[in-house]
């Protein structure tokens, strides 16, 4: 019978364990379910027979919570969880974010900031000589030095700041096995340097073999330009089969050590990975207060994909996932599926099929099985490469399959969607049927922006490729006799982007009629190429310099420039417009993006006010007055 790994002693000894193997320290709930990571990790383990126990959420506050569990034989295994702690802590713009999604309830304040590094420094506190791994997104795009947003400074590798002994980055499935096959043998931690995927810290630069000196901590805080090479020098060495293991120097002597990323999973080991025993759901726990509300999103979805050769600037998941796409079986979908199906709240709705890009279902070409990706270019920017296959015939296999299982009504898909990759296969059939079967009358994709300036910097597609697509939609849908929509997601204040480029997209937006219900504000979140841009100021491609936005104001103003026909935003439009002498986009012209200060409209915070108010107002009185008179006749 199916259960969940243990969270007390009491599960522990219910299982007849005197000790633990692994302890997971998780700064999420605890929900068994394959889009949690720290789900997959215990079950991988448990799975291989290794003695797993979990402790979501610990008090940081109370040495107790570490040690509720008992001391675990082989390591104590680390994750901020799910999202890095300070995104899921704070918004762009620095202000506290009121929910959580990951925590009982959907209330904020279950974990600390930067919560790897809290963690692991508990832990080390409550045992001084169990060692401690770190995994997880917060601590894979930290595993070396990084620009860090929320304190607008360079901090030191995690591993150093942590007091832990070894990162994993990545998915780290591979690695897990093989750290605890070599920890059961009694290799210890400080030995454990030769598997990929995986950083470590050396004071002897002899141990890794011919590694790539990346430069000092030192000469990167005092050079921004450092900082620009440091960060292309991690970014071309990305690839399991062409990257170099990478060593970054600090003045105490030790070396942070990475080595190349693990090989992609193979189908098969996906497979099997999605197929263990997860309870797919949160713990019983919870219940009390509310449960925990990003099952909601995940519970009737699968995972059919992982790695992206998109490859936006803006985006961790080269660094994280890597940009080899790896799939799961149909039939392991379709298993999935089932299981799906068989669950009392389904109503016959599959939400999503897909990962980071739902329409990738195979490697970008047939050169990187042999030579990896490639480092001097990119699959789809600024034009798809030559080589690259543009298929959607397996994709389409797979959601046709789902669509025929009894009980199911309609199968979505709400992952991101690579236009500039769908708009150039030539097979129209997957567009059909997207169009036919798969939108629930929006289709979500994300241009981010149409000036050509800030399109170069972000690695995406030409407005013209948008536009292409967008007429293509629309002449589907209208062949289809189907109403339905595109909502395009922009992003504001990227680097490259003055306020002569917000005003651009802004005057676009104004000839489209369209009025974006959400907006993001750019985030400089740790190991992405935008990210290096907006602390140097340098294109690390080219080290040319880069306008970037930076103070809250002007983010401010670019964001509202997006949402001018928000009341709430007149004054920061007005501001943006004169300051870039764009007084001619304030008037009563068509082509203004707002009236002048002192309209009636802006008295009447954006509210229409008709020229006949007071005729309206009396007339409006006299109905009322007419009404009453006739309950008045009826009572008598």
């Amino acid at each position: 019978m199916n259960d969940f790994l243990p969270i007390s002693r009491k599960d522990v000894e219910n299982k007849g364990w005197n000790q633990l193997d692994f302890i997971i320290i998780s700064g999420d709930a605890y929900v068994d379910h394959p889009s949690f990571g720290a789900a997959i990790i215990g079950r991988v383990l448990e799975r291989r027979g290794y003695k797993v126990g979990i402790i979501p959420q610990p008090s940081w506050k109370d040495l107790k919570d570490f040690k509720k569990l008992g001391k675990p034989k082989l390591a104590f295994l680390v994750t901020a969880g799910n999202i890095d702690s300070m995104v899921n802590h704070y918004t762009a713009a620095k202000k506290k974010r009121k929910e959580d999604l990951y925590s009982p309830g959907g209330k904020s304040g279950f974990r600390p900031d930067r919560s790897s590094l809290v963690y692991s420094n508990k832990v080390k506190e409550a045992y001084k000589n169990v060692p401690i791994i770190l995994g997880g997104i917060e601590a894979s795009l930290r595993r070396f030095a990084h620009y860090d947003y929320w304190d607008d400074s360079v901090r030191k590798s995690i591993l150093l700041d942590s007091n832990a002994d070894l990162i994993v980055y990545g998915m780290g499935e591979n690695q897990i096995i093989k750290i605890a096959e070599a920890l059961e043998s009694g290799i210890p931690i400080e030995e454990i340097t030769f598997i990929n995927g995986t950083v470590y810290k050396t004071k002897d630069i002899n141990r890794p073999y011919e590694p790539i000196i990346l430069p000092s901590y030192e000469e990167i805080i005092n050079s921004k330009r450092k900082f620009a090479q440091s960060f292309m020098l991690q970014y071309n060495n990305m690839d399991s089969i062409n990257a170099s293991t990478l060593a970054e120097p600090y003045d105490n002597g030790y070396y942070i050590v990475q080595n190349p990323p693990s090989e992609p999973i193979k189908q098969i080991d996906l497979d099997d990975i999605y197929a263990l025993p997860y309870m797919r759901t949160y713990h019983p726990i919870y219940e009390k207060d509310g449960g925990i509300p990003a099952i909601k999103e995940v519970k009737f979805s699968v995972i059919s994909n992982r790695g992206c050769f998109g490859n936006c600037n803006f985006c961790a998941l080269g660094f994280h996932q890597g940009r080899v796409v790896q799939v799961r079986s149909h039939e392991s979908i379709l298993k999935e599926a089932k299981e799906i199906i068989e669950e009392p709240d389904f109503k016959g709705y599959i939400h999503d099929v897909g990962g980071p890009t739902a329409n990738f279902r195979q490697r970008a070409c047939e050169k990187q099985i042999k030579y990896g990706v490639c480092k001097d270019k990119q699959c789809l920017f600024p034009n798809p490469c030559t080589q690259l296959r543009i298929d959607h015939s397996d994709y389409l296999k797979l959601l046709r399959r789902l669509r025929n299982i009894p009980k199911v009504k309609k199968v979505f898909i709400r992952s991101g969607l690579r236009y500039d990759y769908l708009i150039n296969d030539r097979d129209d059939t997957f567009f059909n049927e997207l169009c036919k079967h798969h939108i629930s009358g929006q289709l979500k994709v994300a241009p981010e922006h149409i000036s050509p300036k800030v399109l170069e910097k972000m690695g995406k597609p030409k407005r013209e490729i948008y536009e292409k697509f967008v007429r293509k939609y629309e002449n589907v849908n209208k062949r289809l006799d189907m109403k339905q929509f595109i909502v395009p997601y922009l992003m504001s204040s990227h680097p490259g982007s003055t306020l002569k480029e917000a005003i651009e997209l802004a005057e676009y937006l104004r000839d489209m009629g369209y009025r974006p219900q959400q907006v993001q504000d750019f985030y400089p979140t740790p190991a992405t190429l935008s990210t290096c841009m907006y602390y140097t100021e340098l294109d690390p491609r080219t080290m040319e310099k880069v306008y970037v936005p930076k103070s809250q104001h002007e983010k401010a103003m670019q964001r509202a420039l997006i949402q001018y026909t928000n009341p709430k935003n007149y004054k920061l439009v007005y501001e943006a417009l004169k300051k870039a002498g764009r007084e001619d986009l304030i008037g009563y012209d068509k082509k203004c993006l707002i009236r002048p200060l002192g309209h009636k409209k802006m008295k009447n915070k954006g509210k229409k006010t008709p020229r006949n108010s007071q005729t309206k107002s009396k007339n409006k009185k006299n109905n009322n007055n007419k009404l009453n008179n006739k309950k008045l006749k009826k009572r008598k």
